[in-house]
């Protein structure tokens, strides 16, 4: 297992449309513990391929609290099937956007439609932190990135501020 780089703002692939992946084989399965490897090492509770520079539709996903046993979970073509009226806020974060945090408001319960590890068809009825953080890992699968849910002037200084670091450290 490898940790890889990750992708951070305001890189544009990070915009870019996730591909579909056609099939689960030996590569991929390599490519899931590099992926959770690189989420524990971060730390994290989520990661979508395209953070570390696979614009493939593959996440992993541990929201296990800390001192609990590690509960990996990697969803391959994951799709939201059905989304609640009722709404949540968390406060969210996220590995591409390093030490930025705001509160979003989503559905607080979500059905999503996935591939297992094996390639198995699974479907899973998620609320609290698992909905919230399937939603946004799927967002980033559709080049969406949580800031996108915050007020413009916020999310333009959150941009403003990645893309002067990122100008700083091409020096």
């Amino acid at each position: 297992m490898t940790i890889k780089p990750l992708i951070i703002l305001p890189d544009p692939i990070l915009r870019q449309l996730s591909q579909p992946i056609e099939r689960v084989d030996a590569d991929l399965q390599r490519l899931a513990d590099d992926m959770l490897e690189t989420m524990y090492d971060a730390p994290g509770i989520g990661l979508a391929a395209v953070q570390i520079g696979v614009p493939r539709r593959m996440l992993v996903i541990d929201v296990s609290r800390e001192g609990e046993e590690k509960q990996p979970q990697v969803f391959i073509n994951p799709e939201i099937v059905k989304s609640s009226d009722e709404r949540s806020i968390y406060e969210e974060g996220c590995l591409s956007i390093p030490d930025y945090y705001a509160e979003v408001e989503r559905p607080a319960v979500v059905s999503v439609k996935y591939l297992d590890r094996s390639g198995k068809e699974q479907t899973v009825e998620a609320d609290g932190l698992l909905a919230t953080c399937l939603q946004h890992e799927i967002d980033h699968l559709n080049g969406v990135l949580f800031i996108d849910y915050i007020s413009r002037l916020k999310r333009e200084m959150v941009i403003k501020k990645f893309t002067k670091a990122a100008k700083s450290k091409a020096l």
